[in-house]
């Protein structure tokens, strides 16, 4: 007679392994973009306290993306010689650290170092996240698990923006960032004591200089078309959406205390459809569903950039719709890339990728800001309209370049 478990609870017990892992990663991704987005409602009150200017606030958010930026780059000589969980747990800890050396900050120079600080290691967590989903899901699930950890990002937006608009207001901007560290150790603690050690990348891992791991991901042209996607999906995406706001408020009639509704109607619109988007891309092909995401998302650009005063209902649709097919296209397309490399230099990789993008956000933003101009005597904003045909562009060429992706692992 077997002794051998019934067959379902063999197939029940890896499936609850990766569940539980597709969570710990989802509320890894939803502290270090919480942090990010956290700071956007907290502008005021820092400029108040601190006494500094727009553009002051202005380096401290960007203080972040481009810290992350470098460290995503010099991870990449040395993050692939770690099993996958002692790196994930030791940039998690820096990154509490920094969010705790956040929440004590007491003078704009503190706080400008503690976000370099914080920003040095969340900019590769995300990579790693993503590494991780490429080690450990199987191709055929890929999609659905991508989907699931970037609707962490939808979460982050509608939870971000209110969550610390309120604690700000009612004790003060050191709050939110007292209540995220607390968060931080819980989910620190909940991922040492239950994601197993991930090695398998380094089975057939062969030692090498950093310089032979970077000569050997940007030798490779499907590294670079890799690459070429994340920029043109960079400048397809956030070319339109640092401007969105200020657009409603000028052009569009909104008042900026409703702003928080646009991003709480797209956020919990997203935290469906970005998870649907994954599903439908393991069913019916990466590249088909992106493409036709990409080819819908036009429409809704080229609306919100060119909208005139309208109804605000009339706006939230279309708003709503933006940020639907902003997700759409980005989760068949991250689980793309994620698909693109070897195991082996997957990490190293996925930390280059964090760079490109977080320097093509920035030049997105930048060459919107060259383009959007107030007009005349008039606190509305020109140009608004060519930066939507410039993401139309891009979300076009985006297309081109999937066609030229292979999917490796």
């Amino acid at each position: 007679m077997s002794l051998s478990p019934p067959l379902s609870s063999q197939t029940t017990a890896p499936a609850l392994r990766e569940s539980w892992l597709i969570f710990i990663l989802a509320a890894i991704q939803f502290t270090h973009i919480m942090d990010f987005v956290i700071m956007m409602p907290l502008g005021p009150q820092l400029m108040r306290v601190f006494q500094i200017s727009p553009r002051e606030f202005g380096f401290l958010v960007s203080a972040y993306t481009f810290s992350a930026a470098l460290s995503g780059l010099l991870s990449a000589f040395f993050i692939d010689r770690f099993d996958r969980k002692i790196a994930l747990l030791a940039l998690y800890v820096g990154f509490t650290a920094g969010t705790l050396a956040c929440a004590l900050a007491p003078t704009f120079e503190f706080l400008m170092a503690a976000r370099i600080f914080a920003g040095a290691f969340g900019g590769v967590l995300g990579a790693m996240v993503l590494a991780i989903i490429g080690d450990t899901v199987p191709e055929q699930r890929r999609g659905a698990a991508t989907g699931k950890v970037m609707a962490a990002f939808s979460i982050a937006s509608i939870g971000g923006i209110p969550l610390g608009l309120y604690l700000a207001s009612h004790a003060s901007w050191h709050a939110p960032f007292f209540l995220l560290t607390g968060l931080c150790v819980l989910v620190l603690l909940m991922a040492w004591r239950l994601l197993p050690p991930m090695r398998n990348h380094l089975l057939n891992h062969v030692p090498q200089h950093p310089a032979q791991v970077l000569k050997a991901i940007f030798t490779r042209p499907n590294c670079l078309w890799a690459f070429a996607l994340m920029v043109v999906l960079s400048l397809a995406g956030f070319t339109v959406v640092p401007f969105l706001s200020p657009y409603m408020v000028a052009n569009v009639g909104f008042a900026e205390a409703e702003l928080s509704y646009i991003y709480l109607f797209g956020g919990l619109a997203t935290v469906v459809t970005s998870q649907w988007a994954g599903r439908l891309a393991d069913r019916f092909g990466k590249k088909k569903v992106f493409m036709v995401a990409a080819v819908f998302s036009v429409i809704p650009i080229l609306i919100v950039t060119h909208l005139p005063q309208v109804p605000h209902w009339q706006a939230f649709i279309v708003t709503t719709l933006f940020f639907i097919v902003f997700g759409a296209r980005f989760v068949p397309a991250m689980s793309m890339i994620t698909s693109s490399v070897e195991p082996r230099l997957r990490g190293s990789f996925m930390s280059v990728n964090s760079s490109v993008q977080q320097l093509a956000s920035g030049l997105a933003a930048f060459l919107s800001g060259l383009v959007i101009t107030n007009a005349p005597g008039s606190q509305q904003l020109m140009g608004f309209g060519t930066v939507g045909i410039i993401a139309t562009v891009f979300t076009l060429l985006s297309m081109l370049v999937v066609g030229k992706l292979k999917q490796v692992s």
